[in-house]
């Protein structure tokens, strides 16, 4: 028999050692979807490989690190018993893996809407009344008699909001800021011949708008004793853009000038129209008192990507107000906002945006409505603050 020449034996070896690495690598880098997971996959692969070659064991496939891979090496009993080592590994590993803890209450992140429950029209003003209350918590996060619209993908723990708020009333003053980042907002009044409109629903007149509100909380923190700073100024007027940054600009001043400041009233009104786009306002019959405006607590988060670790403060000191109300006044609020823009909120742990009532609300209806939220505010923080 004739022997091949020992060039070509030796071409042949390389030939295979060559095939037999094409091999290795097609395993290797199977389910690699480009060229980058394929080299990555060729890098983590080679240390371990060429550790099975130096052991003897090419072919052994348990998933054993390349320090473990070694340290079994070092042992002939240990190698012999390579498998058993291996299979005992990963069952222990298997059993002290922690399992993923479900989320402690599932939120509710879709908006949905009130329930309109027909209302006795007050009479001042002529504009069609609702009262809207939720009936169905489908949809809502409810904390006691809170319900909490969520627009976030943040999860709610109903436990975590009946904590303790962060803000509490201390002995220096000022303590409370009421401010007005669209302070044109404006109401209906019964005979609106002598208001002159700077825009759809919006005046400088603050007989009309969101400042008389803020005139009317003042007066009853004022009242209880608290100290409080009313800052009227029109952060809308007479440019609407750019709101929030003059009010944020004046907020910086006033912790600036008064660090005692714990809690920021930021007060609005809401604009509502039904699916005709008729223009109605919201209402709530209070006995002994009158018609007063639905009041809406907004919190911002975070979810916009501005900075605001602690918003969750801010919507415990919601819910506490929010539940206290609703006690006094079944049908006062609307359900609270949770929303991804943080409205400014971040400057302290007790800010809140308080929409009292809507276009179509009465100015009576919405001052009455301040007063009583303001009443209600104050049971809050003396209770918290005892």
């Amino acid at each position: 028999m004739k022997q091949l020449p020992l060039k070509r034996l030796f071409h042949r070896l390389e030939a295979l050692v060559l095939a037999a690495g094409v091999l290795w690598a097609v395993a290797v880098t199977a389910g690699s979807s480009t060229v980058t997971d394929a080299l990555k996959a060729l890098r983590d692969a080679a240390p371990m490989n060429a550790l099975r070659w130096e052991l003897g064991d090419p072919g052994v496939r348990d998933d054993l690190s390349p320090a473990a891979a070694m340290a079994i090496g070092e042992s002939p009993l240990l190698l012999s018993a390579r498998t058993a080592v291996a299979e005992l590994r990963k069952e222990n590993e298997t059993e002290t893996a922690p399992a993923p803890a479900p989320p402690e209450e599932a939120p509710a992140t879709v908006p949905v809407e009130e329930t309109p429950l027909e209302a006795p029209d007050s009479g001042d003003n002529g504009v069609p009344a609702r009262t809207l209350v939720p009936t169905d918590p489908s949809g809502y996060t409810v904390c006691g008699r809170a319900y909490i619209s969520n627009s976030t993908d943040y999860p709610l723990s109903i436990s975590e909001l009946a904590e303790p708020y962060d803000a509490v009333l201390t002995d220096e003053a000022p303590q409370i800021l009421i401010l007005h980042t669209h302070g044109s907002e404006a109401y209906t009044p019964a005979d609106d011949s002598g208001v002159v409109w700077s825009g759809s629903h919006r005046t400088t007149d603050s007989r009309y708008n969101v400042v008389k509100v803020g005139d009317e909380m003042a007066e009853v923190f004022s009242q209880a004793g608290i100290s409080v700073l009313h800052d009227r100024t029109l952060y809308d007027y007479p440019n609407y853009s750019g709101a929030y940054d003059r009010s944020l600009a004046a907020i910086r001043s006033y912790l600036a000038q008064y660090p005692s400041i714990r809690f920021i009233l930021d007060i609005h009104r809401d604009a509502i129209e039904d699916s005709q786009g008729n223009e109605y306002k919201v209402v709530s019959v209070i006995d002994g008192a009158g018609t007063a405006a639905q009041l809406t607590l907004v919190v911002g988060s975070d979810g916009g990507g501005l900075t605001h670790d602690n918003w969750k403060e801010n919507l415990k000191l919601a819910v506490a107000i929010q539940q206290d109300i609703l006690t006094e006044y079944p049908t006062l609020m609307r359900p609270i906002l949770l929303r991804n823009s943080r409205y400014n909120q971040h400057a302290t742990t007790g800010s809140l945006l308080v929409e009292v009532g809507a276009a179509g609300n009465s100015p009576e209806e919405a001052a009455l409505a301040g007063r009583l939220f303001a009443e209600r505010m104050v049971e809050v923080l003396e209770g918290q603050s005892k």
